[in-house]
């Protein structure tokens, strides 16, 4: 596979992604968050079983295990997962999707700093005006007053940690195991079967409400989940990590578009305005380290 190619399946995957939000949001009028969530969650881990269970016989022809470390990254991996995934849920029920899709890319911005938190990994210059414009954009977001922020825009941004989390211990987790598709069924699963737990304490189990909420069950499912997750880890092989995460941060705009052309959610030209400053931002963080590096490259 061409880099060029591998940044077109990129640029797909954003776009599963972006479109993902406004499932997520119409299956809410049928199904609970937690049994929505699970359901998907685990629908995804089906997808990619066939993928994990080829890469775990491989590690068993090599004389490899998973350590107990690996064991608990994983499980971390996957409860990171569950809660970006509820919180983002149950924000959605609250919120547009335009503005969940972009609060939601504040953990583009995140990743370094929590980097550097747990692993002191100095991260890069960028970081610090690139979280400042986020602030920045989020307050013209809300119209110029944060008041106008409802309790979703909240839900939402807190999942936004979580998925910067989720995001550093995938990456941890991939390099020790050298097996991705096995740790991305591993999270889908444990995911899965946290929402069906909360889900069986919180919310009424219907079959009619998961046939209700079929298509959205099976688009957030096999498409985001298990397809669009799939198709990532097989580019990025082709592609450096920062053009594929600035092409991914593009997920925001095609929800936005999404949004417009199917729930015609419309904004206010300075909300518009602070959705662009979000996404300068998000692709600033990413771009300009990469920038600097190439220039002393060719110096």
């Amino acid at each position: 596979m061409m880099r060029w190619q591998a940044n077109v399946l990129i640029v797909f995957v954003a776009l599963i992604w972006g479109t993902t939000f406004i499932v997520q949001q119409t299956g809410m009028e049928n199904i609970g968050p937690q049994y929505f969530t699970g359901v998907r969650f685990l629908l995804g881990a089906l997808v990619v079983l066939p993928f994990a269970l080829r890469e775990f016989r491989k590690i068993k022809r090599e004389g490899r295990s998973l350590s107990r470390g690996d064991m608990f990254g994983l499980l971390a991996t996957g409860i990171a997962m569950y809660l970006a995934s509820i919180l983002q849920q149950i924000g959605l029920m609250m919120t547009t999707v335009t503005n969940a899709a972009f609060l939601t890319a504040f953990y583009v911005p995140t990743v370094p700093v929590l980097a550097f938190l747990v692993f002191r990994a100095r991260p890069h210059w960028s970081v610090w005006p690139g979280g400042a414009m986020c602030i920045l954009g989020t307050y013209m977001l809300s119209g110029g007053n944060l008041s106008a922020l409802d309790a979703g825009d909240f839900w939402v941004m807190s999942s936004a940690l979580f998925w910067a989390t989720q995001v550093v211990l995938i990456g941890v987790m991939v390099s020790r195991t050298n097996a991705p598709a096995l740790v991305s069924t591993t999270q889908f699963v444990i995911a899965g079967i946290l929402a069906m737990v909360m889900g069986a304490m919180t919310e009424t189990f219907s079959f009619a409400d998961i046939y209700n909420a079929g298509f959205e069950i099976l688009y957030a499912g096999i498409m985001s989940v298990g397809l669009a997750f799939t198709l990532q880890a097989v580019a990025q092989n082709y592609t450096e990590a920062a053009d594929a995460a600035i092409i991914m941060s593009a997920e925001a705009v095609f929800a936005a578009i999404a949004a417009a052309w199917f729930l015609g959610e419309r904004l206010a030209p300075a909300e518009y305005a602070g959705c662009g400053v979000i996404l300068a931002a998000i692709v600033g963080v990413q771009l300009l380290p990469v920038m600097g590096r190439r220039r002393r490259v060719v110096v």
